[in-house]
């Protein structure tokens, strides 16, 4: 605790501003806990880039620890990056103090002779990923914490690609940070390298988004009845709006949800992965008949996905079944236009379903599956320039069409989303009905997640001891079957707990642990990057003869899942 008060103490000195410096004194004076949660570590970047809850100390989101991170980026950059001039340019979501943070992380940029273009007001984090290029800059940052509650805040760093840093650029960045001293930072602006960006732009991003998204000629795009949602962020800027121009007319917005608010105060999560989130949405579908409900996450780059089940009733997709389906309809799209020609990937990440790997391979398109986070995905483009991009996702609702933005776009993936159902209105059928003809042909995947959250010191301690605990005492049986192998990306090899047998997993270090079974039961679990949880991924499959069977086979995997949830003891 001493070393703890010491660092604390550090924040009183002139180099902080009177308000943290009172904020850090009524701390020592009367709270330790909170106290020692501030500054038992430094803000670290993560498979997001750097996100926590905002508040004075090394281990929050504030002017400091925003600054010092621009700082060191603005260093690397001098040091790397050999240009006459150089650009970056920055957006923000909608949460508390993000316009704040942006002109802080403005000024500190211009005082280090970059040249800034900061949008004028809040904007999707897939545009300043577009930004970048078209901008032609050398990094770009957006203030936002996505789908976290209302106390976080955070910082996303892209490189010159437009894909979120990755190695050797994050490690460089993280040397310069961690070699700061926070007297270091420089935040007295150059006003004059700092201009205002917007309508251009948005222009340009969203011209793009419907080319990408909008695939089909011959399609009744009026015919589809869409109920959307912002859940209080960005995208009400920009998915309204290229709905329209893509020649959606019959689109329904929840009013309530739709002003930008830092609060969201009509959910208790603003993260549409969770069907409450989306309750409004669903029930506005229910009321007008609509065919699809779209929800988007606070910063608009991932979407949640509704639409009818065979029952007629509505149906949140999971991230898994979204992305399988705009895989599948892309890979036809291309095969239909005669541009396969074994020079094309999909791109997916270990913890995603694999069933997308077995739906590209009946198309003779390889799947390349990189660690969580689509700034792997961006990287994937990257390594492999001379191959084409089809698209790519993972579970957690990110998807991307092609490479004009190199992140996971919920703007251009809500069109695309609604283009496979207005087809497959046009053709008698639905978007849930293309995922059954996909399990018909390829097995029935179902997957479940779980995110347990344990914060503090003491909370990462536990989720490092439960990581720890599968990996030296694996699990050698799941709900009857035996585990044929045990993946550790921390130590990059796959073993088989049958044969003994050790091989080598080439990709970078990750902590992440996955089971399994000759059947093809998966069970992968890894701490957060973002938030202080660990989660379990669970994925089980069979063989479905036909859609009638679908319910039936449906709860069977649901029950095997329970199974070995309740085997595991995690519920």
């Amino acid at each position: 605790m001493s070393e703890i008060l010491d660092k604390a103490k550090q924040w009183l000195t002139p180099t902080f501003d009177s308000e943290t410096q009172q904020e850090i004194q009524e701390l020592i004076t009367s709270n330790a806990t909170d106290l020692a949660d501030r500054f038992y570590k430094d803000m670290e970047f993560g498979t997001g880039g750097m996100r926590g809850i905002m508040g004075a100390g090394t281990n929050r989101i504030n002017k400091y620890t925003l600054g010092r991170a621009t700082q060191g980026l603005s260093n690397y950059l001098i040091e790397n990056v050999k240009k006459e001039q150089l650009s970056v340019v920055i957006a923000y979501d909608c949460r508390h103090n993000s316009k704040k943070f942006a002109k802080i992380v403005s000024d500190v940029f211009s005082a280090n002779n970059i040249k800034v273009f900061l949008f004028e007001d809040l904007r999707a984090t897939p545009e300043l990923s577009f930004a970048v290029r078209h901008l032609d800059c050398d990094a770009g940052i957006v203030l936002t914490a996505s789908h976290n509650p209302p106390e976080y805040n955070g910082y996303k760093v892209y490189w010159a690609d437009g894909g979120q840093i990755v190695p050797p650029h994050d490690g460089g960045i993280i040397g310069n940070v961690n070699a700061l001293d926070f007297s270091e930072i420089k935040f007295e602006a150059n006003e004059a390298l700092i201009e205002t960006v917007g309508k251009e732009v948005d222009d340009a991003f969203i011209e793009g988004a419907v080319k990408n998204g909008s695939l089909s000629e011959k399609i009744d795009r009026k015919n589809l009845k869409i109920v959307f949602t912002s859940l209080h962020g960005t995208s009400i800027v920009s998915v309204p709006d290229a709905l329209a121009k893509a020649g959606y007319t019959d689109v329904h917005i929840v009013e309530e949800q739709r002003a930008p608010d830092g609060d969201f105060p009509t959910v208790k999560s603003p993260n549409p992965e969770e069907p409450e989130a989306l309750k409004l949405a669903t029930d506005l579908a229910n009321k007008i008949g609509a065919d699809i409900v779209i929800g988007t996450d606070p910063d608009c780059d991932r979407l949640g996905v509704a639409v009818r089940d065979t029952n007629g009733n509505m149906k949140l997709m999971n991230g898994n079944q979204t992305m399988v389906v705009m895989t599948e309809f892309l890979l036809k799209k291309w095969k239909e236009a005669g541009k396969i020609n074994g020079n094309q990937f999909v791109g997916s990440t270990i913890v995603s379903t694999e069933l997308v790997n077995k739906a590209a391979e009946s198309y003779g398109v390889e799947t390349k599956v990189g660690l969580t986070g689509f700034k792997w995905i961006a990287k994937m483009i990257r390594d492999h320039e001379s191959m084409d991009f089809i698209g790519g996702g993972e579970e957690s609702f990110g998807y991307m069409i092609g490479d004009f933005v190199r992140d996971k776009d919920a703007v251009t993936a809500t069109l695309l989303a609604c283009e496979v159902a207005a087809l497959a209105k046009q053709n008698g059928s639905s978007f849930y009905e293309e995922l059954l003809s996909i399990y018909v042909r390829n097995n029935f995947y179902k997957e479940h997640l779980i995110s347990t959250t344990k914060k503090g010191m003491d909370g990462a301690a536990e989720i490092e001891q439960m990581l720890s605990d599968m990996r030296n005492n694996p699990l050698t049986e799941i709900d009857g079957e035996k585990v044929e192998s045990l993946s550790d990306y921390q130590a990059s090899n796959r073993k088989n707990l049958i044969t003994g047998e050790v091989t080598n997993i080439d990709l970078p270090k990750s902590n992440v642990l996955i089971y399994q079974t000759a059947n093809g039961t998966r069970i992968a679990a890894r701490p957060s990057g973002t938030e202080p949880k660990i989660k379990f991924y669970f994925s089980v499959n069979t063989k479905l003869d036909h859609v009638k069977n679908a319910a039936n086979i449906e709860a069977a995997l649901d029950a095997k899942i329970q199974r070995i949830i309740k085997e595991m003891k995690l519920n």
